[in-house]
């Protein structure tokens, strides 16, 4: 059977992987924003996973305003990322594992999910620089991986609640795999960060730190925070919050074993754990 060994957040946005292009980690600005990375990376390379389930939310290249579903599954053998007009260099296409995938989309569809398979996907910012920032090498070190998009753009988005659920839901469909593999959750995104309107680099430091601490020793208090209430108090585009919530619901019981909390990164706060399960 598979064995989820626990989970990973870390941001995403797009000035990373324009860093990791220019090669300036150790640039003063970047420095402590990467170096909270390198336990990330240690643990890795020690328990070596065979795929990675990565929780992302797409920007506009896979999905757009007019199909915004609002959980998707890659079931693909491949993922190939595209120019999004960042200045990112494209990526090599990405292996997946359509197996694993498809048994997923099944179990979550018998928990009464309803999720938009994708048999092709395009990958942007979002799932590509966490998995630079996981495997730098990309090539052979990089593990198989599943993409699941959140809608966290085009309202309404899904609730907290059902952000948990779905990860409780994901963790299931892993764990019934009859194959014995070790799996890791990415939990993408946030935290607090606004790139518009009047509330425009808006930070909110003692709300994520609050959610750094409850999403490990209590996430449920977490859901009774609505979707308005995360948005005041985050940002707008705090709501990526969301998909730490459904990697955070995959783990079960978790120890933590890593924290790393960094502002400003392009006026976006970053907070990188690691969760590792303990009862898997």
């Amino acid at each position: 059977m598979a064995t989820i060994i626990g989970g990973i957040t870390t941001s995403h946005i797009p000035a990373i992987g324009n860093a990791i292009a220019r090669e300036q980690q150790n640039n003063p600005y970047w420095k402590d924003f990467f170096d909270g990375y390198r336990p990330v990376r240690d643990w890795l390379d020690k328990h070596k996973p065979d795929v990675a389930v990565v929780i992302y939310n797409d920007h506009g290249l896979g999905f757009f305003l007019d199909q915004m579903p609002t959980f998707a599954i890659g079931a693909a053998h491949e993922y190939r990322n595209e120019d999004e007009g960042w200045g990112i260099p494209t990526l090599p296409p990405f292996k997946g594992d359509a197996e694993l995938s498809w048994h997923i989309i099944e179990g979550m569809v018998r928990d009464e999910f309803d999720i938009t398979s994708c048999q092709e996907l395009a990958v942007d910012h979002g799932f590509t620089v966490p998995m630079q920032l996981l495997w730098p090498e990309l090539g052979l070190s990089m593990p198989p991986a599943i993409p699941i998009s959140a809608n966290t753009v085009q309202h309404p988005i899904p609730t907290m609640k059902r952000c948990l659920d779905f990860g409780k839901a994901l963790g299931r469909a892993i764990r019934s795999y009859p194959k014995d593999i070790k799996v890791v959750v990415l939990g993408t995104g946030g935290l607090s960060h606004q790139l518009d309107g009047e509330r425009a680099g808006h930070i909110n430091p003692e709300f994520d730190k609050m959610c750094m601490e409850k999403i490990i020793s209590d996430p449920e208090a977490l859901t009774k925070i609505s979707r308005h209430e995360l948005i005041r108090q985050a940002g707008s585009q705090g709501s990526e919050f969301i998909m730490w919530m459904m990697m955070r619901g995959a783990l079960g019981n978790v120890k933590a074993l890593h924290q790393n909390y960094h502002i400003p990164i392009s006026n976006t706060a970053a907070g990188t754990m690691i969760m590792e399960s303990i009862d898997s």
